[in-house]
């Protein structure tokens, strides 16, 4: 049997929770222990293997989000925090991430994942649907469906 990926876990669990009452909730913690995050930094820990498991270097990663790399460790670290989602955006693109992952890391971090109702977001997952993790060819595809790119000051 294939082992179930991060993200398909997750959905799984994520879909359960809509039949989760207090009377079944022991059950559901029960039957899910081995699934739960107990990391006090999941996200760190769900970045650093996504980085790891697609070969790629924590400081290429930087580089591509155009992140310093001290501030990208501190980021991947849990060391700093961000308000501002698209600097985990770029992140996860220069990450190589797959939609399901990208949802993944910005729900691990406390954001909004990507929604099909937002123009924006809309264009970023066409982006990654394509394969295209470049930060600047992902503005250029924002700029030309008349959205604000990921990165401030962006000029084309």
């Amino acid at each position: 049997m294939e082992k179930e990926t991060f993200e398909r876990v997750s959905e799984r669990m994520n879909e359960a929770l809509f039949s989760v009452t207090l009377a079944v909730l022991p059950a559901f913690l029960a039957a899910h222990r081995a699934d739960m995050l107990t990391s006090a930094q999941p996200f760190a820990d769900y970045m650093r293997r996504k980085i790891r498991e697609k070969g790629l270097l924590q400081q290429n990663v930087f580089l591509a989000a155009d992140l310093g790399e001290n501030y990208g460790y501190k980021l991947i670290s849990g060391e700093k925090r961000t308000r501002k989602r698209d600097v985990i955006l770029r992140l996860c693109l220069a990450s190589h991430l797959t939609l399901p992952e990208v949802r993944e890391a910005l729900i691990l971090y406390g954001m909004a994942p990507l929604h099909g109702r937002f123009r924006r977001d809309a264009a970023v997952a066409a982006a990654i649907n394509s394969a295209v993790f470049d930060l600047r060819e992902v503005n250029r595809v924002l700029i030309i469906n008349g959205c604000a790119p990921l990165l401030e000051g962006y000029e084309e």
